[in-house]
């Protein structure tokens, strides 16, 4: 796991090497063990690393091929880099044994058709001396980031916008109203926007080529046409848990990988269990796992882990703290997020995360379990509410309208998935953080922007088969919710403490595998996960994988309430920043009175909104947040949060134009 930066400059005009050099500082906690930069006349490349494979200086990046034709910079693992050591033949021999080299050499024998052979975790930049042209790639899945700025044939890239935006003043642009909008709607932002316009996300599964001419990007690998195949319906169970079992077993061996100590988090539910489980299996005699427990009973799985950890003969570490004291990785949170971010589960993966880099440098976790396999509660709803899709949209209002005015909340809530048109349009409802109140932002800016559900509709017009609302759903979940909330969570949780997250569900040969999976094999007898479930029967008793499922979650309704009170009051009501945003202050002052009174509860909406005045208020205006009054087990105090110390390189809003800081409506 790493860090890199780099620019191409058609006509030579690159950063300094000084830029570089502070772009790669803001890299440091993903690499903390080593750094380089190389450069010629149209390509600077920089490298901060953390050394899993290959720990000697063989490892060393910046690294160039033996003949000096190509040069990478590299984050990520490649998995299966043994196996294509076998079919390499590099000039020389191998010069050391990690991966990186590996991959350079498979771009010497392969060209860019080699990422169709990885199978890993990757972004990485390769430059090509004789022919004068830069290749960029980001695996399948999306695991590892990959930030990019294009413009009159000037490219910038890093492993995080904080640091391209020292590299490329471009990148100090203004903020992208279409990203704004979707964040309000799902709490973060997909690919391929970034919060300022000019800053672009690679998109999982591209490859990014650009030389002289110009530059283009392309899809070397695609999930969402494989259909479900309903021949599998024929098959008997005992074959197909055969056959997950085995599967899950290759992927668990290769992410075992690694010249440094390794191990698992570890919570109460079915995918981590699964993958400790194999850990065991496949060789690794007493796995190291590290689990996170809660004083409060009703966010607490570390009795459900410790069984767990007992049932398999594994190494337990934990850790037990109040809910409230999560409260105290805030400014981590606030610090590491390069972008506005919602997910307040962020906060229980820092604590894990926190606690594993005390005895280990990668951890293997479950993600990606749910989203393949059906884990999720709203797929099971998104089944039943099917029959009502059908139904013409009079009846669907009528109904939505009936229901909508029951006093109930979450009769409100029923009203609002009645009416959704299509399987599209009910996970759009489901996985918006606003549901039942309207847009926030300015008039403007909604009716020249796109609603998430139209982003939706547009993946899915690429969905192969005849599928269900669930299959469309899980599909849905895996192409965005998976990329660009859980997974860039856990890269960045893990990258605060310099910590390598592994993740063996989302191997592409069991993604694959799952799309061709019927839903009857992941939805079954009121279960979720029906499949998966039956693998970890082989290792757990049946009690220890029926368990309802609990989540990560940190009680951020409370908070607000309580402790986050006045914090949230002073930033909702700080006429300064919100000038800044094309919001509707009023309306977001009213839905927080009905939150704070309990009228309601507009926490999910409420989180995404403060997250998005934090990042304004720390990146763009450059002052100290408002203080916390933060009282629970650890005592009462307040505390500021200094943005004054903030990296170099973010946008100084009062000396830009059509930056957030305008008072003025978007242009």
């Amino acid at each position: 796991m790493c860090g890199f930066v780099g620019a191409f400059a058609a006509d030579g005009q690159l950063p300094s090497k000084e830029r570089i050099a502070d772009a790669l500082d803001l890299l440091k906690k993903r690499g903390p063990d080593d750094s380089g930069i190389w450069e010629d006349g149209h390509v600077r490349l920089g490298h901060r690393r953390l050394a899993i494979v290959d720990l000697r200086a063989t490892g060393h990046q910046p690294m160039v091929c033996g003949n000096g034709r190509y040069v990478i910079v590299f984050n990520g693992e490649i998995y299966n880099h043994l196996q294509l050591r076998t079919q390499l033949n590099p000039p020389g021999g191998w010069r050391g044994t990690s991966d990186t080299e590996t991959l350079l050499e498979a771009y010497r024998a392969w060209g860019a058709a080699c990422v169709r052979r990885l199978n890993g975790m990757f972004a990485f930049a390769i430059w090509d001396r004789d022919e004068q042209r830069l290749l960029l790639a980001r695996d399948r899945l999306g695991v590892k980031p990959l930030y990019y700025s294009w413009r009159n044939g000037w490219l910038s890239f890093a492993s995080r916008p904080a640091a391209l935006r020292v590299l490329d003043a471009h990148a100090n642009g203004g903020m992208d109203p279409q990203a704004l909008r979707l964040y309000l709607e799902l709490g973060y932002i997909p690919a391929p926007l970034s919060f300022h316009r000019g800053v672009h996300k690679l998109k999982p599964a591209h490859m990014l080529l650009c030389d002289r001419h110009g530059m283009r990007t392309e899809r070397y690998w695609d999930f969402r046409h494989i259909a479900p195949d309903q021949s599998l319906l024929k098959r008997p169970e005992t074959d197909l848990v055969e056959e997950l079992n085995e599967l899950v077993m290759s992927c668990v061996r290769d992410r075992l990988l690694a010249d440094v100590p390794l191990g698992a988090f570890l919570s109460g539910g079915v995918d981590s269990a699964l993958v400790v489980a194999v850990m065991k299996a496949v060789g690794v005699s007493v796995p190291r796992v590290f689990t996170i427990s809660f004083a409060e009973r009703s966010h607490d799985e570390g009795p459900a882990a410790s069984s767990v950890a007992r049932l398999l003969g594994v190494e337990q570490s934990q850790e037990q703290l109040s809910v409230d004291s999560l409260l105290d990785l805030l400014p981590t949170y606030i610090e590491e997020f390069d972008e506005p971010f919602s997910d307040s589960s962020a906060f229980p993966t820092l604590a894990v995360a926190r606690l594993a880099s005390r005895s280990v440098t990668v951890a293997l976790t479950g993600d990606g379990g749910d989203e393949l396999f059906g884990g999720y509660h709203y797929y099971r709803i998104a089944q039943r509410l099917t029959p009502m899709l059908a139904w013409s949209p009079a009846v669907k209002r009528g109904l939505s309208g009936m229901l909508g005015c029951l006093p109930s909340h979450r009769m409100k809530l029923l009203a609002g998935a009645v009416g959704a048109l299509d399987p599209v349009g009910l996970f759009a409802y489901v996985r918006s953080v606003g549901k039942d109140f309207g847009s926030l932002v300015t008039d403007d800016v909604s009716d020249r922007t796109t609603s998430a559900e139209s982003w939706f509709a547009e993946a899915a017009v690429c969905f192969g088969g005849d599928l269900t609302s669930a299959d469309i759903g899980m599909r849905l979940d895996t192409a965005f919710t998976l990329t660009d909330d859980y997974l860039q969570k856990i890269d960045l949780a893990t990258m605060a403490f310099s910590l390598e997250a592994r993740d063996p569900l989302l191997d592409y040969r069991l993604v694959e595998w799952a799309m061709r999976l019927p839903v009857q094999w992941k939805l079954r007898d009121r279960q979720t996960k029906y499949l998966l479930r039956k693998v970890l029967c082989r290792y757990l008793p049946p009690q220890h994988v029926y368990r309802p499922k609990m989540g990560f979650s940190v009680p951020v309704a409370k908070w607000l309430r309580g402790p986050l009170r006045e914090w949230a009051r002073d930033l909702i009501h700080d006429d300064d920043l919100l000038q800044r945003l094309p919001l509707r202050k009023e309306r977001l002052r009213r839905l927080f009175t009905l939150h704070d009174s309990g009228a309601r509860d507009a926490h999910p909406l409420l989180w995404a909104i403060l997250m998005l005045l934090c990042y304004v208020a720390r990146h763009e205006r450059g002052g100290e947040l408002p203080a916390i009054a933060h009282a629970g087990a650890i005592g009462t105090r307040r505390r500021g949060i200094d943005a004054r110390n903030t990296p170099s390189g973010y946008p100084n809003p009062a000396a830009s134009t059509g930056g957030v800081s305008s008072p003025q409506p978007l242009p």
